[in-house]
């Protein structure tokens, strides 16, 4: 066996996929203004942010604005791109890793929000910035087993808690270079949602066609990346050799069954220069066919793949290929192909 779980999909189509941005833009020069004493003592540059990962923006929410909300903002757009109903719906998946409270599920905060019937399945899914491709893979498994006909994939993140306790932890006097850098990358993250309608190819003949994909675990370097609401601490050099090992890995043994060498668009999640500049540079990606929302946007976690290609969806035209491609922390890898 050569470790890929591969997955083909026979009747299932992606039918709307709609995106929440959060209005308030914090841009990384204001963020090198409040830690500018620290990085004078401990001798490091302004424009790390900009330069070394390419964020120059991220996305905040507005006082009162809840993500879970925005989530269901998301979800209503795409069920009514899609002309579907929610009574009609028979599954709900939040992939959300932004949670307030243990429990309930954030799912069934959306799933009352956008008014789904009571026989609609609802629950969270949480795999790092995977799960939205996972919960994409399976829902795409019960439309073809036939138990439903349409499924919503939705999901919403708020880095303000994480951005405000990481700056005033990292403006502490008594932090070493060493401890700032574990910590740089909780600066990248960004806030939004995001909502992709799912439902039978056969009674959407001109939807996007969802073939399926690949997945790959490497689940050794489950501590080089670990996040919570205090903050994301990593192990960025050991995190990027990881997560290359895994995706070269994956590319590789996915050509036995798949051959992504020269798609239409690649919508990789959305990390960082570094880590798009490797993942070109093992598999010879096209350049001009990634396009990039992190700039803006920053890390928005699950939500980066559904956000680039709702951005990118008006350029797509019928007959693209699309490859959504994504590493999470664990280390996890996830590679799916929709024919758009």
């Amino acid at each position: 066996m050569n470790g890929n779980a591969t997955t083909r999909h026979n009747n299932v189509a992606l039918l709307a996929v709609a995106s929440t941005i959060a209005p308030r833009i914090t841009t990384s020069h204001e963020i090198d203004q409040q830690l500018a004493p620290v990085l004078k003592r401990l001798r490091l540059p302004q424009g790390l942010l900009q330069r070394v990962a390419g964020v120059h923006e991220r996305r905040n929410w507005d006082d009162g604005q809840k993500f879970d909300d925005a989530a269901v903002s998301a979800g209503k757009r795409a069920l009514h791109e899609a002309g579907v109903e929610p009574g009609q719906v028979g599954l709900l998946i939040n992939t959300s890793v932004t949670r307030k409270h243990l429990e309930p599920s954030v799912a069934v905060r959306i799933h009352h929000g956008l008014g789904l019937p009571s026989s609609a399945t609802n629950f969270d899914i949480a795999n790092a910035c995977l799960g939205f491709v996972n919960g994409m893979t399976l829902a795409g498994q019960l439309i073809d087993s036939g138990q439903i006909d349409y499924a919503v994939v939705i999901d919403g993140e708020d880095a303000d808690d994480i951005q405000v306790n990481t700056i005033e932890r990292l403006s502490n006097g008594e932090i070493g270079r060493k401890d700032f850098m574990s910590e740089f990358a909780s600066l990248t993250l960004g806030s939004g949602a995001a909502a992709a309608v799912l439902g039978r190819a056969d009674a959407h003949p001109s939807a996007h066609r969802m073939l399926g994909g690949v997945t790959r675990a490497a689940t050794e370097f489950n501590a080089l990346c670990v996040g919570s609401v205090d903050g994301m601490f990593t192990d960025a050099k050991a995190l990027l050799k990881g997560g290359m090992q895994l995706v070269v890995s994956a590319w590789t043994e996915a050509k036995r069954d798949w051959d992504w060498s020269n798609m239409d668009r690649y919508i990789l999640h959305q990390v960082s220069d570094v880590h798009t500049n490797a993942i070109l540079k093992a598999t010879h990606m096209d350049r001009s066919r990634v396009p990039l929302t992190y700039p803006k946007f920053g890390n928005v976690g699950p939500a980066s793949i559904p956000i680039t290609l709702a951005d990118e969806a008006k350029s797509l035209k019928k007959g693209d290929r699309v490859l959504l491609m994504g590493v999470g922390s664990g280390l996890n890898t996830a590679m799916m192909e929709i024919a758009w």
